[in-house]
């Protein structure tokens, strides 16, 4: 997600100015960093990869017997021996700190015992005093995450890259590279990296895919949105849902196709057209933790994606047009506005 800046337009909707709304709140976040946690179970990760190393099961059975009965003893700890382990939980221990001091000097100890450790760049270009310096530690990143990896596992490695523990500090180098190239506005450069992302990782791991969808929102490619939401036709989110309808409205307009991706986006969550038709008004404070089906989902949905809605001015009116219509109704959508009396919307753009 692109960074808010304090005196531009609030997402919500209301008008306002992001600092004088939703970013008085966010200004003091109650949410543990989850770096935290990264660490933790990346140390772990390591640990098991270790433990394993030389290892002879007959079974899967055997191996996670193997496996619980060292956890239950306690048994498991995370050694660093080798500079690049060594160097990365100086990483770790620099996420979990919240002095923003001690997190460079940390990154700067790191990258003396392995020059070539990305996620120290990383925490240092995290704490840049601008976009360049930030982009431009982010590009060492990456090269350095590369140099560190060797080039045959972005062959051997692809399609399950983030399940290979040593690519973490690569991809999260390439994702704020990305990030620094869209925040200065080079939205086509940040779609590349995070395609190829995908492409190394179509698991998604890191949920690249909701920040693709943004910057293709936001270059107006509906045939680039097209093809990423095929990617992930099994997606039930309000984000994918919502997203494929409105795609689908400004493509054929009120079209069966289009009604019928409403239909299941409103099946899958009703509580988002209240809020997307200013119904229901967003709260000063997004939810902490976003459910599925729910309220908590609709609210960060419309945040984000609200604005694109309000791009055309006929979808919302489309939108109020088809809400009643319910998953029962898909077969006979081509005739149901006779019946009832609702507003055709015509295509995108008419008069």
């Amino acid at each position: 997600m692109a960074n808010i800046g304090r005196n531009q337009q609030c997402p919500c909707g209301s008008g306002k100015k992001y600092k004088f709304c939703c970013g008085q709140a966010a200004a003091q976040p109650s949410v543990p960093d989850p770096k935290s946690m990264q660490a933790n179970m990346e140390r772990q990760i390591q640990a098991i990869e270790k433990l394993m190393q030389g290892q002879e099961f007959d079974s899967l059975e055997d191996m996670n017997t193997f496996l619980q009965e060292t956890v239950d003893q306690g048994e498991i700890h995370h050694v660093p021996t080798t500079p690049f382990e060594q160097a990365q939980e100086l990483v770790y221990q620099a996420w979990e700190s919240s002095s923003p001091r001690q997190r460079r000097r940390l990154a700067r100890q790191a990258l003396e015992i392995f020059p070539d450790c990305a996620d120290a760049l990383v925490i240092l270009a995290e704490e840049a005093k601008g976009p360049t310096e930030s982009w431009e530690l982010h590009r060492q990143a990456v090269n350095a995450g590369e140099r560190s990896l060797g080039p045959e596992i972005f062959t051997e490695g692809a399609g399950h890259f983030w399940g290979i523990v040593e690519t973490r500090p690569y991809m999260r180098a390439r994702e704020g590279l990305a990030q620094s190239l869209w925040g200065m506005g080079a939205l086509g450069g940040a779609v590349e990296h995070y395609r190829e992302m995908l492409r190394l990782n179509p698991n998604d791991n890191q949920g690249l895919r909701y920040q693709v969808l943004q910057c293709l929102f936001s270059l107006e490619d509906l045939a680039g949105i097209e093809e990423l939401l095929a990617q992930y036709p099994d997606e039930f989110t309000a984000t994918w849902l919502f997203s494929r309808a409105l795609v689908s409205y400004l493509q054929s307009g009120d079209s069966h196709q289009s009604r019928e991706a409403l239909v299941r986006a409103v099946d899958e969550n009703p509580h988002v057209v209240p809020y997307l038709l200013g119904k229901e008004r967003l709260p000063r404070r997004l939810p902490e933790y976003m459910g599925w089906g729910d309220q908590s989902e609709a609210m960060h949905y419309v945040a984000m994606f609200g604005p694109e809605w309000r791009k055309n001015r006929w979808a919302l009116a489309w939108l109020e047009a088809n809400q009643e219509y319910g998953a029962l109704d898909i077969e006979n959508l081509d005739t149901q506005n006779g019946n009832n009396g609702a507003t055709l919307v015509p295509l995108p753009g008419g008069e």
